[in-house]
């Protein structure tokens, strides 16, 4: 594609077509790098990439349209808005492309990493593990600089030798791990709860002491059932919500 070129992804049978097409789209939008086209394909080339109808398409491109990250103008094309707003709510849905869509749109800062024994409760998560390697970031606002999230990735020691630091910077940790390391992850299960912000919580998110938090737990599975990535994020709570929603067929 001549203009703007979005991730390829594998189509879950069992999800809406157009929610895993406009979440992947969404993801790819929010990770752009600026030197990126604004112009998107035409519907029809957008179809084909993702392999679906162009009626399914639309309905995707419509979700997009209405959440602000891109704008139709009759016989111009569809456009990435350059100032869509990337703070959304946070959906936790059944596709991993939905989950990498959730953490892409922020910019992100590597406050350290490095690998350390298993202990406390990594050790339900990582029992046949001596050690784990540890990365901590700081999630900001692309446009403001204001901290949103921060986020501790527990991964085994043998993907994260295959990791470099600054993808992390660059991409979220589900996606390094599916596309850069090329894990095959077969399930993520998500935990949320609130809770109260803690001393480090609060100075690094720039909210009061005992502050509403959303604490997020995210782990990820290989197709063999072994964790590969343990994720805890403390989100401000003023930033963000949480939406489920239940396939029921």
């Amino acid at each position: 594609m001549t203009s703007f070129a979005p991730d390829s992804i594998v189509l879950n049978r069992k999800l809406p077509l157009w929610y895993q097409v406009s979440q992947s789209l969404r993801a790819s939008i929010l990770g752009r790098s600026p030197r990126d086209p604004l112009r998107l394909p035409t519907e029809e080339r957008l179809a084909e990439h993702y392999g679906v109808s162009v009626l399914t398409m639309r309905q995707a491109l419509k979700e997009l349209e209405d959440e602000g990250l891109i704008s139709r103008h009759r016989r111009r094309g569809t456009f990435i808005e350059p100032d869509a707003r990337r703070g959304a709510p946070v959906r936790l849905l059944g596709s991993v492309d939905a989950i990498v869509a959730q953490q892409s749109g922020m910019t992100a800062e590597l406050l350290d990493h490095g690998t350390a024994p298993v202990a406390g409760e990594l050790t339900e998560f990582f029992s046949d593990l001596a050690e784990v390697t540890t990365y901590h970031r700081l999630r900001s606002d692309a446009q403001t600089g204001e901290p949103t999230n921060h986020a501790r990735n527990h991964v085994r020691p043998e993907l994260a030798e295959r990791i470099a630091p600054e993808d992390l910077v660059r991409w979220p940790m589900t996606k390094v791990l599916r596309d850069v390391v090329g894990a095959e992850i077969s399930r993520i299960t998500d935990t949320v709860e609130a809770r109260l912000a803690d001393p480090e919580t609060a100075r690094l998110l720039r909210v009061p002491l005992l502050s509403p938090i959303l604490h997020y737990t995210g782990v990820t599975y290989d197709t063999a059932d072994r964790v590969l990535d343990l994720a805890v994020i403390q989100y401000r709570g003023d930033r963000f919500s949480f939406t489920v929603t239940l396939d029921a067929t």
